[in-house]
């Protein structure tokens, strides 16, 4: 139901790029503007990768400038980002830099945090997929560096850049629910388990809901913003929990693959599956917005084919993506497929040349064109969500008629139509900006101005925003 309207600032932090989006909601009627981007490119010094998180932060401040210039009323500002990446915290004071979850760093104190409570316990505790870079590895690589020493609290990124925006110390839960620490059957922070993996409880900052206002903007972050006066409200502070509540069906048969930079392809739940099966298979419990469980398995996505095309852009040549994914739907002989899971494909750099390492090691011919290597990361990707959805449907008991692809993925017909052949499934496209749409409905519902559950907030973007829909062949 829509009670009010007005414009709301969606901050969506990617692991690449960032951007404003300006919202309003209406009844029956969503409208977004995005009023500003800017690239999110992580820096290597001697001691790791990091985020430069000063400049996300200017950038930031001055799109919400640009939001309050079009639209002096703004009501309300949250934040999104990726998962398991933190600053600490000392006397209010950044103490370094923030790492990047792609740094080297991690693998080593996985192993350390492993010796202290093994793989199944740390499941049945936190529910989640065992990967290198899940917060309790970073907080252990910080531990040993001595840094969790000096540190008095910790912040996951929307939640520091909310802190600097109005002072607030808080952790939302559905970020919270990535770093490992969060009690997957209490949604509360298991200081048990952060005592006996050796991190000080002292670090963990109050938890809140999406959709709880956090405080004024200080003075700090007001430059530009004229007369508005925004609440800084938390979202679904975790961008796969923001992108879920925008899937627009309230169909309960479905899946949904939010796919860009990552490809989280999953299932909503009401209870987390805690089976060792489902251990085995790397599916994740974490948090959706209003309690719900997204379950789900982390795939390499997008990444893989940005990296690609980076490297070749170093000689100064300029890729155009729609082109080279024409030129990729055009090839019509068969292309050898690789494993999109393998954590050969995590770390930035060098792409074309690793995906062609892993082809040769396991006995495949490696492509001899771009549009060629293209079309072999697409249909790997789709391969990759075939069976993941297959393992979804056997672990969680719930069955799958049709698959909602969203975010920046969902433009990407040849990924579309693949990922219908692969599955079997009709695959609904859209919306793609699907992240700051969750984002602004959760903002809107906290300022009152539509109330409801999830479906009725799905059922705002079924009406409002269309879909493209890709049959299987």
């Amino acid at each position: 139901m829509t009670t009010g309207s007005g414009s709301v600032a969606a901050v969506d932090l990617g692991a690449t790029s960032g951007r404003v989006v300006l919202g309003s909601v209406e009844t029956n009627d969503l409208r977004i503007e995005t009023v500003a981007r800017f690239d999110n490119k992580p820096v290597r010094t001697p001691d790791g990768l990091h985020w430069s998180v000063l400049e996300l932060y200017r950038d930031l401040v001055e799109g919400l400038a640009e939001a309050a210039r079009r639209d002096p009323g703004l009501a309300s500002i949250a934040i999104d980002s990726w998962g398991v990446d933190y600053g600490l915290i000392r006397d209010g004071r950044l103490l370094y830099a923030p790492y990047s979850y792609r740094d080297e760093r991690n693998a080593p104190a996985a192993e350390t945090a492993l010796s202290l409570v093994g793989h199944g316990e740390l499941y049945r505790r936190n529910g989640l997929q065992h990967m290198t870079f899940n917060s309790t590895f970073q907080l252990t690589a910080d531990r040993l560096a001595g840094t969790l020493d000096l540190a008095d609290s910790f912040l996951l990124m929307p939640d520091l850049f909310a802190s600097w925006l109005c002072g607030s110390v808080t952790v939302e839960r559905t970020n919270a629910s990535t770093t490992g620490l969060l009690g997957v059957t209490t949604s509360e922070w298991d200081g048990e388990l952060a005592e006996r993996l050796r991190i000080p409880t002292r670090i963990l900052p109050p938890l809140v809901d999406p959709g709880t206002p956090l405080g004024r903007l200080l003075p700090s972050a007001r430059r530009g913003i004229g007369d508005a006066d925004p609440v800084v409200t938390s979202a679904g502070s975790h961008d796969t929990a923001s992108a879920v509540v925008a899937v627009p069906a309230v169909d309960p048969d479905i899946a949904y693959i939010s796919s860009g930079t990552w490809s989280l392809v999953g299932v909503e739940l009401e209870r987390p599956v805690l089976t060792e099966e489902s251990r085995l298979a790397a599916f994740t419990n974490e948090l959706g917005v209003d309690g719900r469980i997204r379950y789900l398995h982390n795939v390499m996505g997008l990444w893989i084919l940005t990296e690609c095309i980076r490297d070749w852009e170093r000689s100064g040549e300029t890729i155009a993506l729609d082109a080279l994914i024409e030129q990729a739907a055009a090839v019509t002989t068969p292309v050898p497929v690789f494993d999109a899971d393998d954590e050969a494909f995590l770390a930035p750099g060098d792409m074309p040349a690793r995906i062609g390492a892993w082809l040769s090691a396991h006995g495949h011919p490696v492509p001899g064109s771009r549009p060629e290597l293209v079309r072999t990361i697409l249909q790997s990707l789709a391969n990759t969500y075939a069976v993941t959805l297959d393992a979804v449907g056997r672990l969680s008991g719930k069955s799958v008629r049709a698959v909602h692809v969203v975010g920046g993925g969902s433009r990407n017909s040849l990924l579309c139509q693949l990922t219908a052949d692969a599955t079997g499934l009709p695959v609904y496209a859209g919306p793609a900006e699907a992240t700051a749409i969750g984002n602004v409905l959760v903002q809107a519902r906290s300022l009152g101005w539509i109330t409801g559950s999830l479906e009725s907030l799905r059922s705002i973007v079924a009406r409002a925003l269309p879909v493209t829909e890709y049959l299987p062949c």
